[in-house]
């Protein structure tokens, strides 16, 4: 109790935009979230000032993706804080480490606090991070690392008040899912359409029409890491089976014990804990990718530290190639990162079974504990069930019975869904979609996401009464 009210303190001290007094209309609605969007893209633009060069460290492109980074701008650390943040608030409550009752309103502002605080310390934290660990530059004066700080701090408080000015009803949806499918809607894309030329047209269609005047087809199937047909078809494959595969659900019959006669479906989707594995297997790849380019800049340059070697060994990038940072060629993250090109794959074909089976298994493990430390276990859903007064026709009313019946749909999609989504991740990466495998499974989900809400915004704006019942 103590505690809780420490952080509460500290969070009323910390900035935070307020409710709206009344509910905006939809245009309102609509302004707002693209004022919110027009912001980060913008800062997603400005360079970050005192840093000429980064430092010797490469891209990891599953972390910027799922924090919507951009390397050497504003946006460097994106929505990193407010993500890990939320993530271990929701870890701490599932868990009861933290016990909260989200039915009282006292709770829940102690939640809202706890996720503020933390929010806060993150982003203080992995701004110093960035900049002493020698990732934006390891010959920065003391002055630039203060200026640099300084400038990550106050672009990531602005995000988060972004962040909460959607989410607390003057835009739609969540800030967070906002920046993330904009970000990789911005790669799908230059992947696209770019036209920078250096010496081949990145885009596909740019390359597509300067090969049609050119009379030479043979790069416009398959052209290595670029944008190509046969990434611009698997594309295309993976969105139709991503958008069927979200509307796969198992419908179990419920009635209620308030309303006699009312019936209806209590739905149990295949991708019960949708995109969660994904996010938190592409983290934890990349962040092992950050913390082993950090080591090798700092203690194995030579590439002579056989320990450090066996758990990632890099070259130096070959500058002739394009390459931007240290390559990665061998070690135990070697085969647990992705090729990202088919050419590459074909090279060891090993590493396409280590990358994928690592993928998948830890899919499955994440989604298995995200199913009993976020809320979703049957033990959860039953709970949720019997307090709304709804039972399962054919078994008696107590916790015990409906979880039962519950756990056996639960725990087979669960890991099937694991199964699945690790599975479109890691292959689509390998096959080279726009936008990254990992890219392309949140941005459709987020759109599907959007989809519904406008769908409920729109008819709550026509008959405010049959919204009020689609929303809850």
């Amino acid at each position: 109790m103590v505690l809780a009210d420490a952080i509460k303190g500290a969070a009323s001290i910390l900035p935070e935009v307020p409710k709206p007094t009344r509910k905006p209309s939809l245009t309102e609605k609509f302004i707002w979230t693209a004022i919110a969007l027009v912001m980060f893209l913008v800062m997603s633009e400005i360079p970050l000032y005192g840093i000429k060069t980064l430092g010797q460290v490469s891209d990891p492109t599953a972390l910027r993706v799922i924090f919507a980074s951009t390397q050497g701008s504003l946006m460097e650390l994106g929505i990193g804080p407010i993500v890990t943040a939320g993530l271990i608030s929701q870890l701490l409550v599932g868990s009861e480490l933290i016990k909260l009752d989200f039915s009282k309103p006292e709770d829940r502002s102690t939640f809202s606090a706890f996720n503020k605080v933390f929010t806060f310390l993150f982003i203080i934290g992995e701004a110093a991070l960035y900049v002493f660990s020698g990732y934006l530059g390891t010959n920065l004066s003391t002055t630039t690392m203060v200026i640099v700080i300084i400038q990550l701090i106050a672009a990531s408080v602005v995000v988060f008040l972004l962040d909460q000015m959607v989410q607390k009803g003057w835009g739609l949806g969540s800030g967070i899912s906002l920046f993330i499918m904009a970000g990789v809607a911005l790669r799908v894309m230059l992947d696209l359409f770019s036209p920078i030329a250096s010496p081949d047209y990145y885009g596909f269609f740019p390359f597509l029409v300067n090969s049609t005047l050119a009379g030479d087809y043979s790069s416009v199937l398959y052209r290595g890491s670029f944008p190509s047909l046969l990434a611009l078809v698997a594309t295309l494959a993976v969105i139709l089976l991503i958008v069927y595969l979200e509307g796969v659900r198992i419908e179990i019959p419920v009635t209620s014990q308030k309303y006699k006669g009312f019936s209806g479906v209590y739905p149990i989707k295949l991708l019960y804990v949708s995109n969660i594995p994904v996010i938190l297997v592409g983290a934890l790849i990349a962040n092992l990718q950050f913390f082993s380019l950090l080591l090798y800049t700092r203690f194995n340059p030579t590439g002579t530290n056989w320990l450090i070697n066996m758990v990632a060994n890099y070259v130096p990038a070959n500058v002739t190639l394009g390459q931007q940072g240290p390559q990665l060629v061998g070690g135990l993250l070697y085969y647990v990162s992705s090729p990202r090109s088919l050419t590459l794959a074909a090279e060891d074909p090993l590493r396409i079974l280590t990358y994928v089976g690592f993928f998948v298994l830890f899919s499955v493990l994440f989604a298995k504990l995200w199913v009993e430390l976020g809320g979703m276990s049957a033990e959860k859903a039953a709970k949720s069930l019997l307090d709304a007064q709804v039972q399962v026709p054919g078994f008696r009313s107590t916790t015990y019975t409906v979880k039962t019946v519950l756990q056996k749909y639960i725990s087979a999609v669960t890991i099937l869904g694991g199964i699945i989504v690790g599975m479109l991740a890691s292959v689509s990466d390998i096959l080279g979609v726009f936008g990254s495998g990992i890219g392309l499974l949140l941005m459709i989900d987020i759109i599907l996401q959007y989809y519904q809400m406008l769908i409920r915004e729109r008819v709550e704006s026509l008959m405010p009464r049959l919204g009020g019942l689609i929303g809850r």
